[in-house]
């Protein structure tokens, strides 16, 4: 399933990926950084909700209180939930 999320918080403004079961492929990033918003969706790509919420969740940008490793363990677990 293709689910698109939107960012709070961050410089990218929405991320899409695809999610089969509890599996993550296809991560895309829209603004942002793009050298850093290329690297993570590959260094990632077919890792789990949890293992990416494991990483990824809490980690902030600056003095932001997200970044968008945190959005995409967001996106992550929404997308995991609406395939519900």
């Amino acid at each position: 399933m293709e689910y698109t999320y939107k960012t709070k918080g961050t410089c990218s403004s929405q991320i899409t990926l695809n999610i089969e079961g509890n599996v993550v492929t296809n991560i895309t990033f829209t603004g942002g950084c793009n050298g850093n918003l290329k690297a993570i969706p590959r260094l990632v790509d077919g890792w789990t909700v949890e293992q990416i919420e494991e990483k990824l969740s809490g980690l902030q940008c600056g003095f932001k209180q997200t970044s968008c490793g945190d959005q995409l363990a967001k996106a992550c677990r929404a997308a995991y939930e609406a395939q519900k």
